[in-house]
């Protein structure tokens, strides 16, 4: 019993000590939904939390809604209230993997295909787009864009400013992630 117990434990504290994590609390999600001729429809959000398993190339990602800055206040307004409904769906999130990930082939840029479940306004969907890797000063910085219709996850946009607003809503991501 005594040895079933000892190997649990290391097997546990192993997983620990060799399970590398890399991390960001300040990662970048921008997307814009802009129409030519148009005020443009674009936001930005500086605070996006990311973390990646260098053994498994699992990746997961949240971002606060109600972080996402817009140029015009009255637009931002518009977002959170109206279309993403932010006290409502107050988070974005991704959970996936990065497939054939292997940390130790970072150096130059690397691109690799990242798929997983995107939820974003209680709507999960499946995505899966190429995320570019590479590695400098020991940080893995993370590049990755992919476009997304507003009416797959269930938000609406009025018919008052529906030829002003793009149903497909470009996403870009930049993260760049350290050891936790």
């Amino acid at each position: 019993m005594k040895k079933t117990i000892v190997l649990i434990v290391f097997i546990f504290v192993g997983n620990v000590i060799f399970s590398q994590k890399m991390m960001t609390r300040t990662g970048v999600i921008k997307f814009e939904a802009s129409v030519p001729a148009f005020e443009p429809v674009a936001a930005v959000n500086n605070s996006v939390s990311a973390i990646l398993d260098e053994s498994t190339g699992e990746f997961a990602a949240l971002a606060l809604i109600k972080a996402f800055k817009f140029k015009a206040p009255l637009m931002e307004e518009h977002f959170n209230e109206n279309y993403i409904e932010s006290s409502k769906f107050p988070k974005a999130t991704f959970k996936g993997k990065i497939i054939n990930f292997d940390a130790s082939k970072l150096s130059n840029t690397s691109k690799y295909d990242l798929e997983g479940d995107l939820t974003i306004h209680g709507v999960t969907k499946k995505i899966k787009t190429k995320i570019s890797l590479f590695l400098k000063d020991g940080k893995i910085n993370t590049d990755c864009n992919f476009t997304v219709k507003a009416i797959d996850f269930d938000i609406k946009i009025p018919s008052i400013v529906k030829n002003k607003v793009s149903e497909d809503v470009n996403i870009i991501v930049d993260f760049v992630l350290s050891e936790k």
